[in-house]
This record gives structure tokens, C-alpha cells and sequence, in this order.
């Protein structure tokens, strides 16, 4: 059982983190107002390549959940050495496959601009210089995450919130730029926090190295690829449908309430990041926890309350982020679904995280098939969709994403509890 004083450091940790992190995402929501100066079109571009850059990062994902259970596993000294050659082959990695993805770009990206109704191909371009940062900094937050240097790993997003937001008021309201130049605020807002991401994490990254078993390192991290892909997907994927299938004049009503989502899953998800680590190191040690329940309760606790504010009071956030756009708060009656459609999300990623934690891969290929179907259905839905009102067909679509989210979270309730429990011990006890 955790004991008093560990219980006051996951309190004390976990509240950071969400400080940070709302602190970060208030400003990155703060970026909205602004960018809503944008021409109608340019901004549901903004919108719609930013979750892109979530989709691009997929390849990374696994990376910082990998980094962190490798680095807080690394109890001796031969385990500390092979961390930082496995570090660093990461990095090299992460650039050569952004090579092959730029390369990729520069064959599409007139078919990518035409489903994407993106005007200028600078947009793409930027957005091809954010997707590398996206995919080193998941690698330098692993290790944070696993050292358990919540300080500084709290402050990455902090910065990566301040810089996109000061940058863009720059670019929008003074410069005039559109969604090229919100992209590039981005790149520059990330850049910081990569900087000081990078600086805590050099004793590592300039550390001795040791051969590391690279067959078992590939085969623990497709799982914790394929995992973390799964849940992007069912976080993601609906603003790009959108955004591909309805006209550009249409497509920007459907980011205010999206927005409201994402800033809710912000204030929730940090509790998961803060338990991995805990749940890795504890595995590692053979020893009992009781961090899932504690991260369960307060994901719980916290999401509940803010999707019964969202419930309440509707239109109050769409007045608030946009308050200089008052045709966007017709969306409220969207808001409330995307508030309880996150919290059974934020509520499945803490058990996802656990599983993970635990080296119980199952979840991973329930992830996968879930995101397929997910896709599968909304490809279904398109006719149907473009036949109704749009605000009617824009309800379906998160009713959609919340059944699914639902199925989620039961499956991972299943194999927590259920089949789960009878799993083997952790990979990352093993790897110990």
C-alpha cells in the first residue's frame, strides 16, 4: 500500500503536472481567439493540421511511454548506460524517418492541400518542420517522465503553451498571417520546449553507452506504438473527416466544441503521465501499489465536475475562447457531448496507461481493431452525414466517438480486472 508520505508526493506531483498542464493549454487554448482573426477558411485549416500533427507524431508515441519505463527501470548501472545509447539511437532514428516522411510530402502535397482545402503550401511545409520537434520531443519527455523530473517536464508545456501563444499574436495580429503562419508559431513554440527538454536530459543523451538487446526493444515498443496510435485516432481522426467531407464554410463550426474537449482532456490526462512511472518502478521492485486508484478517483472526480460545468453551462467556454466570433456559440449544444465523450476517454488512458505500465500488450491490439472500426464507421456514415443538418450530422459524429470511447473504456475495465488480472508480470520487471 502507498504510504502517507508517498501518498503526499503523488498528490503534490500530480498537481503540478496538472498545473502545468493546464497552464500550457490554457495558453494553447488562448491561441484559438486569436487565431479565429484568421479568414474563416484559413482557420479551419489551422485547426485541422494541428490534430494532423497529432496523427504524424503517431510514430513516436510509443517512444516516450518506452523511455520512460526503460529510464525508470534503470537501477544499475549497465541499465543507465544502455538507456543512453537506446537515447540516442532514438533521436537519430526519429530524423531519418522524418526525412523519408518530408520526402514523402514533397510528392503529395498538391492531393494533401486539395482533400484538405489548404491554400497555401507554406501551411504544409511548416507543418512538415513541426512534425520533426513532435517527434523528438514524446523521446525527451519519456526520459523526464521516467526520472520523474515532473519540474521540468511540467515546464516544457508551460513553455510550449507561452511560446505558441506570444508567437501567434505576433503573426496573426500584426503580421497578418494565416494558417502558415499559425503552423510556424507552433514550430517556434516547440522549439523552446524541446531546448529545455533537451539541456535536463544531457547527462543522459551525452552519457556512456552499452549494446542494448535492439530484437526486445523493437518488440516491447510496437505495442507501445500501436497503443497510444489506437487512442489518437479516437481523439483525433473526427476533425480531419470533417474537415475532408463538409465545405470549408462549414467545417469551422465543428472546432469550437472540439476545442472544449481537448481543453478538458488537458486538465485530466496529466494524473496518468505522473502514474507511470510509479507503476513501472513499483513492478520493477516486485512491490504493491494503489496509484491506479488514486489516479482513477481524481481523473474521475476532476472530469466529472468540469463536464457537469460544460453541461450547465454551455455557451459560457464558446463565449469565453470566442469571444470575438459570437456566430461560433450556436455550437454550444455540442459542448456537453464532447465533455462526457473525454471524460470516458481521460477515464480509458489511465487504464490503458496502467496496462502498459504493467507490460500487459493486449490492450494495444484492442486499440487497433477499435480505431479500424472507428474508421470503418465514419466512412459509413458520409453519405448519411452530408444528407443531414449540420449541426444534427455534427451531434452523430461525437455520439459516434462516445460509443466508442464507452466500448473502450469497458474493454480496458475487463482487462484490468478481469482477464487482466491474471496476466504475467510486467515487462518492465523483467527488463529489470
Amino acid at each position: 500500500m502507498i504510504e502517507a508520505a508517498s501518498k503526499s508526493t503523488f498528490f503534490r506531483q500530480s498537481g503540478w503536472m496538472v498545473i502545468a498542464t493546464v497552464g500550457g493549454g490554457a495558453f494553447m487554448v488562448a491561441v484559438h481567439p486569436v487565431a479565429a482573426k484568421m479568414q474563416p477558411e484559413e482557420y479551419g485549416v489551422f485547426f485541422t493540421l494541428l490534430r494532423c500533427l497529432l496523427l504524424l507524431a503517431i510514430p513516436a508515441g510509443g517512444l516516450q511511454t518506452i523511455l520512460a519505463q526503460q529510464t525508470a527501470g534503470a537501477v544499475t548501472e549497465s541499465q543507465t548506460r544502455q538507456l543512453a545509447a537506446a537515447f540516442r539511437a532514438v533521436l537519430r532514428g526519429i530524423f531519418l524517418l522524418w526525412l523519408a516522411l518530408a520526402g514523402v510530402l514533397f510528392f503529395t502535397q498538391g492531393a494533401i492541400a486539395a482533400t484538405l482545402k489548404v491554400g497555401n503550401p507554406a501551411a504544409l511545409w511548416m507543418t512538415a518542420a513541426v512534425v520533426l520537434t513532435s517527434l523528438w520531443i514524446p523521446a525527451v519527455k519519456g526520459v523526464l517522465q521516467g526520472q520523474q523530473n515532473f519540474l521540468i517536464l511540467g515546464w516544457t508545456a508551460i513553455l510550449d503553451g507561452i511560446g505558441r501563444f506570444l508567437l501567434l499574436v505576433v503573426i496573426v495580429l500584426f503580421l497578418g498571417g494565416q494558417a502558415a503562419g499559425g503552423v510556424a508559431a507552433v514550430f517556434l513554440g516547440q522549439l523552446l520546449a524541446l531546448g529545455l527538454g533537451v539541456w535536463c536530459t544531457r547527462s543522459v543523451l551525452t552519457g556512456p553507452g552499452e549494446a542494448f538487446d535492439r530484437v526486445a526493444w523493437g518488440r516491447r515498443i510496437l505495442p507501445l506504438t500501436f497503443a497510444p496510435a489506437g487512442l489518437l485516432v479516437l481523439q483525433t481522426a473526427d476533425v480531419i473527416y470533417i474537415q475532408s467531407i463538409f465545405p470549408a464554410t462549414q467545417s469551422p463550426y465543428y472546432m469550437p466544441p472540439t476545442m472544449i474537449g481537448f481543453a478538458l482532456v488537458q486538465f485530466t490526462v496529466p494524473l496518468a503521465a505522473v502514474m507511470f512511472p510509479k507503476i513501472v518502478r513499483s513492478a520493477a521492485r516486485g512491490e504493491k501499489s494503489d496509484v491506479l486508484k488514486l489516479t482513477l478517483g481524481t481523473t474521475a472526480l476532476l472530469g466529472a465536475v468540469a463536464a457537469s460545468a460544460a453541461t450547465l453551462f454551455p455557451e459560457l467556454p464558446l463565449r469565453i475562447l470566442y469571444f470575438t466570433k459570437p456566430e461560433f456559440w450556436q455550437c454550444a449544444p455540442l459542448v456537453p457531448w464532447f465533455a462526457w465523450c473525454m471524460l470516458l476517454f481521460t477515464l480509458a488512458n489511465a487504464l490503458v496507461t496502467n496496462l502498459l505500465a504493467r507490460g500487459r500488450f493486449a490492450i494495444a491490439g484492442v486499440l487497433i481493431l477499435l480505431a479500424a472500426a472507428y474508421g470503418v464507421t465514419l466512412w459509413l456514415l458520409r453519405d448519411r452525414l452530408l444528407a443531414m443538418e449540420m449541426f444534427a450530422a455534427y451531434k452523430l459524429v461525437v455520439q459516434t466517438i462516445t460509443g466508442f470511447n464507452l466500448v473502450l473504456l469497458l474493454l480496458a475495465m475487463w482487462l484490468t480486472w478481469g482477464l487482466g488480472k491474471n496476466s504475467r508480470p510486467a515487462v518492465a520487471a523483467e527488463a529489470a
